[in-house]
């Protein structure tokens, strides 16, 4: 049975409206040692809390492309949170953020017509961008890209900057304000993630989702 194939029976088994979820995370040689090791911790806290939560568990669909890793793979295609296991991630290569945006929001509309051909509703995905170094591609047209994407509501964009990345050069794929990680704590920001998706999960299509506060992972206001 092709995966396409298994796919669409699971999105028959499971017809709750779905909140899709796109992790683009920065696998680069930059993030070898305790940084990686802190992203694969907190890529764990998201299972746990998320697979905890019974309607999250059946609602939040996540997908993972990777930067760096074989310059950009997708680490983890569409699975519902019930049925994601977190990839062990490992750091190399270089930070071709352009292209793993490219690949992330072309994704994101493949995915959503996935959906309307199954009958299944969704909310408007979120994709969080996390990067700890400047883009080493021609990342600018996928920038404009992404903001027209977003101007456009078909998905919100958190760009977050890992150590001394450039804020504002993240900020490009955004029409958000990229933050900076505290430190590494990958695990306290997946924890707001899945906090943040829950609420997204039980609101009602459309409605603005207040967020929770970030002051235990961020230097500044999401």
């Amino acid at each position: 049975m092709t995966k396409e194939l298994i796919d669409d029976v699971a999105l028959q088994d499971n017809t709750e409206e779905r909140v899709p979820l796109v992790l683009v995370l920065d696998c680069s040689g930059s993030m070898e040692g305790d940084p990686i090791d802190a992203l694969n911790e907190g890529l764990r806290a998201l299972k746990s809390e998320l697979v905890g939560d019974p309607i999250a568990a059946k609602r939040v669909r996540v997908m993972i492309v990777g930067i760096g890793v074989h310059d950009v793979s997708v680490l983890s295609d569409w699975q519902d949170i019930m049925d994601f296991e977190p990839p062990v991630l490992k750091a190399s290569g270089a930070t071709p953020t352009g292209a793993a945006m490219r690949i992330a929001l072309r994704a994101l509309e493949e995915e959503k017509a996935r959906l309307r051909a199954n009958g299944i509703s969704y909310k408007r995905p979120w994709l969080f961008l996390m990067s700890d170094g400047e883009p080493t591609d021609h990342w600018e047209p996928a920038a404009a890209e992404a903001r027209a994407a977003e101007a456009a509501n078909k998905v919100a964009i958190f760009p977050i900057g890992v150590g001394e990345a450039d804020l504002e050069c993240l900020g490009q794929f955004s029409s958000r304000t990229a933050v900076r990680l505290r430190g590494l704590k990958f695990r306290e920001l997946f924890l707001w993630l899945s906090a943040s998706v829950k609420t997204a999960s039980v609101s009602v299509k459309g409605e603005e989702v207040a967020l929770p506060s970030p002051a235990g992972w961020a230097t500044a206001s999401v």
